[in-house]
């Protein structure tokens, strides 16, 4: 009986947060940062290459603000992948790129972060996280005045919590895991059981062992989700399955999955190899510190809830209703994507 005053009250108080995590045109894709990467080879020949994040078909409106000595050299070779639209290109910077700056117009308003990497003649690679409020950075050697630093790992632990809270997707099959939950020492190890699987398929991926292709990947993330649709209708109607019995199980499954996608997402900015182990962790611990931080505000709110407001059934019932309504969009949405890759 205590159990069941909690859940209605518990899915009354996610109601709001679950309908806040799916905006207009469900749109499930997270944004991931772009990335800027400028090669100075010899004294004025710099390669550029320029990623730019694909949202809802579109590229974000971000245009790298280069110096001014800079020309460019032939045409750029423009490639589109589903998730991103790379650019390379050759420029000439007459006297190098050190001391110079760089910038992102339009970062302010994308909602996203830009990965700054550059190596000047004969150094090695710096790199910097450039930020809607600090959209600009100076080109200087590693060491070279303290401003930059041959990898900002700790960049990577902020990219990790931004993407996380930025998936919608991911947070929405949390949503769905505390509806079938049915006690905090059962969350305990369900939630448990989702980080280990991250850490688990981050383990795989860095060390090259799994690497699986986008879109089969996206599709099952969203079935996923629909899956647990069915299991919050039979949590309200009194039955029993696997997953209700032991959701920590089926989290660790599906776990898996998304921590794959997790980990191929940052893979797609190209890191190269010496900061790809560390990145990768530091990234995964940033995934889990955002997705904590995520189910204690969702605690958080349930309890304020329960002390504070009314819970009729209608409202009680909205939160599976939103997370089966996004599963079914998402997973038809993917899997169209998935057989008609060109379209």
């Amino acid at each position: 009986m205590t159990h069941h005053g909690r859940g209605p009250r518990l899915l009354t108080a996610l109601m709001a947060m679950a309908l806040a995590l799916v905006p207009a045109g469900l749109q499930a894709h997270e944004l991931m940062p772009a990335l800027l990467e400028l090669d100075q080879i010899g004294s004025d020949r710099v390669e550029v290459l320029w990623r730019r994040p694909v949202v809802q078909g579109q590229p974000l409106a971000l245009t790298p603000v280069l110096p001014d000595r800079c020309r460019t050299h032939g045409l750029p070779r423009e490639e589109q992948r589903p998730r991103a639209v790379l650019v390379r290109s050759t420029l000439i910077c007459r006297g190098g790129l050190r001391d110079q700056p760089v910038a992102i117009d339009g970062l302010g308003a994308s909602g996203t972060d830009v990965l700054l990497r550059w190596r000047l003649s004969g150094t090695a690679w710096s790199s910097r996280l450039l930020r809607p409020g600090a959209p600009a950075a100076r080109l200087q050697a590693p060491g070279n005045g303290g401003s930059s630093k041959p990898a900002p790992l700790a960049d990577y632990l902020g990219l990790g919590f931004q993407h996380i809270l930025q998936g919608p997707d991911h947070l929405l099959f949390v949503v769905g895991l505390l509806l079938i939950v049915p006690d905090r020492w059962m969350l305990l190890k369900t939630i448990t059981a989702f980080t280990a699987a991250h850490s688990i398929t981050l383990a795989a991926a860095t060390a090259g062992v799994l690497q699986l292709p986008t879109p089969p990947l996206e599709a099952a993330i969203a079935l996923s989700i629909l899956l647990l649709a069915p299991e919050i209708v039979r949590r309200w109607q009194g039955g029993t399955s696997l997953m209700l019995r032991q959701p920590w199980l089926v989290a660790f499954g599906f776990g898996l999955l998304h921590g794959a996608g997790l980990a191929g997402a940052l893979r797609e900015l190209g890191l190269p190899k010496g900061e790809q182990v560390p990145a990768l962790l530091l990234f995964n611990v940033g995934v889990e510190l955002g997705q904590l931080a995520f189910v204690a505000l969702l605690l958080l709110v349930a309890w304020l809830w329960r002390r504070r407001l009314p819970t009729p059934l209608w409202l009680r019932r909205l939160p599976g209703y939103v997370v089966g309504s996004a599963g079914a969009y998402w997973t038809l949405e993917r899997t169209w994507v998935l057989l008609h890759p060109g379209g």
